[in-house]
């Protein structure tokens, strides 16, 4: 029990599940039927897994070296070679879950997974580190809309939308590590840049999206895209501050409030295609 408790934390237990809770909820709001939605589900899962377990495995000796207590595997709770072998299982699942929603869906959720192994085998020391979560995230939506029967392609909006929240993600990702990473010679695209710009970079990204899960869809905004315009805009303000120490607390609760909301859109943006 405790070794199985030990890899689902090396998942990075907590992003897998919102990843894949929102895999999920657009699944449903896109209307792709029970089944399929629960295939998508497993699918992004183990995705999300071998994403995780591959980072904590590669990253096993830097994470030592800077003390990173709470890893699984820097506890000594798993072992590099056992997490390489879960790698292994879950990409598998991964491919075989994927598939069996049918080859565009499939690919389209395969994109994720493979722009996540990437992001761990070396883009995330790169000035190419935002690549894979733009891509990855912008398939995600693109898989899952494809997955349901007769669907036609996601709309080019609910794939930019992706896109822009994945590379917001990224920059949310590698601020608590910035310390840690360039003791161990980690320099992605937020490393090279600065906390600030980042954070302004970051911020952007989610009004951006927030722009276009409003304005993309046919016809004029609904009570909810006017009401997110409202609450988007003063919300951007305040999360472009949060590469300030001293405006980090009042910037933390715009950066969530500006990321359920643009959930809230993606979902609303997958029910409009049905």
């Amino acid at each position: 029990m405790r070794t199985a408790a030990a890899l689902a934390r090396a998942t990075h237990l907590g992003p897998a599940l919102a990843v894949t809770a929102v895999a999920v909820l657009l699944a449903v709001a896109a209307d792709v039927g029970p089944g399929r939605a629960v295939l998508v589900g497993a699918a992004v899962l183990a995705g999300q897994a071998a994403i995780g377990w591959c980072n904590d495995w590669l990253d096993a000796d830097r994470d030592r070296a800077v003390g990173r207590q709470d890893k699984p595997v820097v506890q000594g709770a798993v072992t590099p070679g056992a997490l390489r072998a879960g790698t292994g299982v879950a990409v598998v699942l991964a491919v075989v879950l994927s598939l069996l929603l049918g080859v565009v869906p499939g690919v389209l959720l395969l994109v994720l997974v493979a722009s996540g192994l990437a992001y761990d085998a070396g883009l995330k020391r790169t000035a190419l580190s935002p690549l894979p979560y733009l891509t990855g995230f912008g398939a995600l939506p693109a898989g899952v809309v494809a997955a349901a029967p007769g669907a036609p392609g996601a709309p080019w909006w609910l794939v930019a939308a992706g896109a822009a929240l994945g590379g917001a993600a990224h920059v949310a990702n590698v601020a608590p590590d910035v310390d840690d990473d360039l003791a161990t010679g980690v320099r992605g695209l937020p490393h090279r840049i600065g906390a600030v710009p980042s954070a302004v970079a970051g911020a952007l990204l989610l009004g951006v999206a927030s722009l276009l899960l409003v304005l993309g869809p046919d016809g004029p905004p609904g009570a909810l895209g006017w009401a997110a315009c409202v609450l988007a805009a003063p919300a951007v303000v305040l999360a472009a501050l949060a590469g300030s120490p001293r405006a980090r607390r009042a910037a933390f609760p715009a950066v969530m409030l500006l990321t359920v909301l643009d959930v809230v859109l993606l979902l609303a943006g997958g029910a409009a295609l049905t």
